[in-house]
């Protein structure tokens, strides 16, 4: 799908193209685990789109009601992927595109990322691509930069604030212990993190339209991918399988005559676990 950039001169806006890249995870809030097996039990769970993309989203609304232009949100999963996508309507976004084929199951980040890129190619041209720093379920954060190396584009990660500034994206990254300023050029790869912005809650209205627009969906063959890159084939890394830590309490007792005595003899005991230094 062939989509204009417009660039106009000073004293107007210039409309911006992005494409916003999503997952829908399982509440992890509602997770319990098997105690015979320490598997996580996830039949059943509520899905939801995936706090820090969520952010994505947000972000990519914000730089359009300020520049104009147009957003795009992608996402690869299943049939339930479709309530996220119409999340992400609701809140602002004007297309959704859905990577849907039983082929793509037990895609790891490499042909996650393969599927994806293929997509924003078959979208057209953009200006940027936005997504989370890392998705809650895995939080491996190698999405985004390997879409930007497959798709040969600047990335700028762990984006704290970001704007446009004459055809280039001006992003404030976050490095934990310093804050760092950079530019790039258009059209780049930006992963934002969850300080970037609290996201929208849709009104009834917004989310009324949104259920109406159409969601496009695309398979592999009409992503132009064989059957080798993608699913497990087309993977790097298998998981075996998941497991919870098993918990065991030591079940200690402390006893004192007075309140400020057992205090002191927990702090004790709690620098002896390691728990306080």
């Amino acid at each position: 799908m062939s989509q204009q950039i417009i660039l106009l001169r000073k004293g107007c806006r210039s409309l911006v193209n992005v494409i916003v890249l999503i997952k829908d995870i399982v509440d992890l809030t509602e997770i319990k685990v098997d105690p015979r097996t320490q598997r996580p039990i996830l039949a059943g769970l509520p899905r939801k789109i995936s706090d820090v993309d969520k952010r994505a989203v947000e972000a990519a609304v914000q730089l359009k009601e300020k520049h104009g232009g147009k957003v795009a949100v992608l996402s690869l999963g299943d049939d339930k992927t479709r309530t996220a996508l119409r999340e992400a309507l609701a809140m602002g976004c004007d297309e959704a595109y859905l990577l849907k084929d039983p082929a793509f199951e037990g895609s790891d980040t490499l042909a996650t990322s393969r599927i994806l890129a293929a997509a924003i190619r078959k979208i057209g041209e953009y200006d940027l691509i936005l997504c989370g720093e890392m998705t809650l379920d895995s939080l491996s954060a190698q999405v985004g930069p390997r879409v930007a190396e497959l798709l040969g584009l600047p990335q700028l990660t762990y984006v704290r604030s970001l704007d446009l500034k004459e055809g280039r994206v001006v992003a404030e990254r976050d490095l934990e212990e310093e804050d760092e300023v950079v530019e790039a050029p258009m059209p780049a790869v930006v992963t934002v993190v969850r300080e970037i912005n609290e996201p929208r809650i849709p009104s009834l209205m917004s989310i009324m339209r949104a259920s109406r627009k159409k969601i496009e969906e695309w398979d592999r063959e009409a992503l132009g991918l064989s059957e080798g890159e993608v699913g497990s084939a087309g993977s790097a890394v298998e998981i075996l399988e998941v497991r919870a830590p098993k918990m065991e309490r030591k079940k200690m007792i402390i006893e004192a005559e007075t309140p400020e005595e057992a205090a002191e003899r927990l702090v004790e005991k709690l620098m002896e676990e390691g728990v306080l230094r």
